[in-house]
């Protein structure tokens, strides 16, 4: 069962081979170069795991890819679509990539009437766990969270910046980097979300002129609600993100990771920690879908 901070998959792909990559339910190496992902970025993905036989939060990642999908005008396929790959296919545990494309179409950006999309199902082995109980060190990046609201919170295909702000850094003993806005306000790490404890209330940055809007983000907004806590969507620049009593970052890959050090400022272990993700973790014994 998902366990939000001990025991969590490490965020990074494990080496070697034994990928399994599915396109439109066939096995397959190759992506058709007309394909408007390869162009343009022209799609969007979700990412999650199997363990044990069970999906943490299905329907979850599955409403949300849907909803991307059709922000960009992308029909998505049936949600027993993409489950029957995975119990055909899948093992008892893996990393799972799923990928919706709009579709092949000529050069140029104009979207075809006719484009019929691809669906890309991976199935990787599991990465190794990894105990972050004592927090990981954060890094702030150069490169800015472009100002884009059509796109604001979608998961699409076109992670360039993301790239760039993660190409800043080589030390494995930094775990992830936040992306600031234009204005200097916090939107999310290049592979998470950020969640602090102020004042007694879970925030998040809002996300309404870009970052991505993650699963357990929402996650952790309803486990908030069932302890009782005040929670909040706002603006929050670097000084207000320093001065937080709890900060997070959080994936549906690693679960909920205390922070621990960014630049000069330290946090200790918070009982809130615990309290919290357990919380989480409860919610996904919930809504654990299994393949047998």
């Amino acid at each position: 069962m998902m366990a939000p901070v001990v025991g969590a998959p490490d965020p990074s792909p494990p080496s070697g081979g034994g990928v399994i990559r599915l396109l439109d339910g066939v096995p397959a190496g190759a992506l058709p170069l007309a394909d408007r992902s390869i162009q343009f970025g022209d799609g969007v993905f979700r990412t999650l795991f199997i363990r044990d036989g069970g999906i943490p939060f299905w329907q979850r990642h599955m409403a949300r890819l849907a909803r991307d999908a059709a922000a960009l005008g992308i029909k998505a396929p049936a949600f027993e679509t993409w489950l029957a790959e995975l119990r055909e296919h899948a093992p008892a545990n893996a990393t799972i990539k799923l990928i919706l494309t709009r579709g092949e179409s000529p050069r140029g950006y104009v979207v075809p009437d006719n484009g019929l999309p691809h669906r890309i199902t991976q199935i990787a082995p599991p990465a190794p766990v990894v105990d972050r109980r004592a927090g990981v060190r954060v890094r702030i990046c150069e490169t800015r969270a472009s100002w884009q609201p059509r796109l604001a919170g979608i998961k699409h295909l076109n992670r360039l910046e993301n790239v760039l702000a993660r190409a800043e850094w080589r030390d494995p003993a930094i775990f992830d980097g936040l992306l600031l806005d234009r204005d200097g306000d916090v939107v999310e790490g290049t592979m998470s979300n950020v969640l602090l404890l102020e004042a007694g209330r879970l925030l998040t940055p809002a996300l309404d002129t870009g970052g991505v809007a993650g699963v357990l983000r929402d996650v952790a907004f309803d486990a908030a609600a069932g302890l009782g806590w005040e929670r909040g969507e706002e603006r929050v620049d670097l000084p207000r993100l320093l001065r937080a009593e709890r900060v997070w970052l959080c994936n549906s890959l690693t679960g909920l990771v205390p922070v621990a050090r960014i630049e000069d400022r330290e946090w200790p272990a918070h009982p809130a920690d615990h309290i919290l993700a357990e919380r989480i973790a409860a919610l996904a014994a919930e809504e654990t879908l299994w393949l047998n």
